[in-house]
């Protein structure tokens, strides 16, 4: 008997007993959804940031507020606090003594969930005003698609102008982006007239990018900023070699413009774009051990349900094995039948717990954000998985079925 003789005998036992076989089938679907599902979404949501952050470059250099300790009584340490913004003097004193061949882009959220009009259209309630300095479109990697960018001018100023996502350009006029360029339009309170229009980005972790109104730096301070306002710094570097050097620029810089002592510690951080992809994925990798640990628990329960089944059925076809070894089969031909027909039945469980992961997997992903991707790894794994949970499983009953005597099995009734 060859292999794919065995392997036709053994689906036809699991198409002979569907239901016993189907409900096994669906417990190690259900241990590989979870598996293949978890880990799916995971990674659905490392490569959309990654994504994001490319569209930035390597060279790209955020600076960001941290946490500080309080001092107590003695000298000793209390609780920690957020540190204070970045105020817009300081952000534009750190562009402007900021001395490395590099872009610095300064910028802020100045309102979200606004309505966007244009004559009798208007958007729902989910674009974006920010306001922002001239080199913020290339430090976030922004195109524009029809007019320009604001000048120096216009952004030391201020003016009732802006340049808008191509998801407004669709839905005011008609995904027309040239038609766009001198129109008024309505973005919360303000009036703007439009100069500039934006190539597509897409959607991100952190909302649409696509359904953003930008404006002058100056305008935003004046229409929405506060003192509790923290303006965004971002440095673009032309050459990625230097990006250890323009950090270490950046922080005397920055410790220059807070006015922070000798040995007094840092109220900032200096990020480089590319290293926060791998401090997430470092961060994931308990949620990844937790995946794995659910989806093995599940599929151990499996494996006792399927191995409690081989069992049955070998003893259920006792006279078919006696019948089979009369006939020349060996008792390698009657181990390898059993145990190609554990493995059929883990692997039915794994293809459907895979389509189910997968699927799954990038709902939550594209909620929360991210991206569809095909978790080639994790399937792959998947289907490993399964043929060792049929392999161990089955092979307990399938000796069991070869050790047989043909004769005493010929007069099992």
């Amino acid at each position: 008997m060859d292999l794919m003789e065995n392997f036709r005998v053994a689906w036809r036992s699991v198409m002979a007993n569907l239901l016993r076989a189907l409900l096994t089938t669906m417990i190690i679907a259900v241990g590989i959804m979870a598996l293949v599902g978890i880990l799916t979404a995971i990674d659905a949501a490392i490569y959309s940031l990654s994504s994001n952050l490319s569209s930035l470059g390597a060279n790209t250099i955020e600076i960001d507020r941290v946490s500080t300790n309080l001092r107590g009584g003695g000298g000793r340490r209390g609780p920690r606090k957020q540190s204070d913004p970045f105020t817009y003097d300081q952000a534009t004193e750190f562009a402007e003594r900021y001395n490395y061949p590099a872009e610095v882009s300064v910028s802020f959220r100045a309102s979200g969930a606004t309505v966007v009009k244009y004559e009798s259209r208007e958007t729902n309630p989910n674009a974006a005003i920010y306001a922002m300095s001239t080199n913020y479109l290339d430090a976030k990697g922004f195109e524009i698609s029809q007019g320009r960018n604001f000048s120096y001018t216009e952004v030391a100023e201020g003016g009732n102008i802006c340049i808008i996502g191509s998801a407004l350009v669709e839905e005011l006029f008609d995904d027309e982006p040239a038609n766009a360029i001198g129109k008024e339009i309505t973005a919360g309170s303000l009036r703007l007239r439009i100069v500039g229009t934006l190539k597509s980005k897409g959607s991100s972790m952190a909302g649409n990018q696509d359904k953003r109104v930008l404006i002058p730096l100056q305008t935003g301070k004046r229409f929405y900023g506060s003192s509790r306002t923290s303006y965004a710094i971002l440095i673009a570097i032309p050459d990625p070699t230097g990006v250890d050097a323009a950090m270490a620029e950046a922080t005397v810089t920055m410790r220059n413009v807070r006015r922070l002592r000798a040995g007094e510690e840092n109220d900032f951080e200096v990020v480089n774009s590319s290293d926060l992809v791998s401090i997430i994925k470092d961060n994931t990798v308990t949620l990844r051990a937790a995946a794995v640990a659910i989806g093995l628990m599940t599929l151990l329960g499996a494996a006792i349900g399927l191995m409690n089944i081989m069992l049955v059925t070998v003893t259920e076809r006792t006279k078919e094995i006696g019948v089979r070894k009369a006939l020349g089969a060996t008792r390698r031909n009657v181990l390898l039948q059993f145990l190609i027909e554990a493995i059929v039945i883990c692997q039915l469980g794994g293809i459907l717990g895979i389509i189910g992961g997968v699927a799954i997997g990038n709902l939550v992903a594209l909620a929360t954000g991210g991206g569809f991707i095909v978790p080639w790894l994790w399937i792959g794994l998947a289907l490993v998985v399964c043929t060792v949970v049929g392999l161990l499983s089955g092979l307990y009953p399938a000796m069991r079925a070869a050790a047989l005597d043909p004769i005493e099995s010929l007069r099992y009734e």
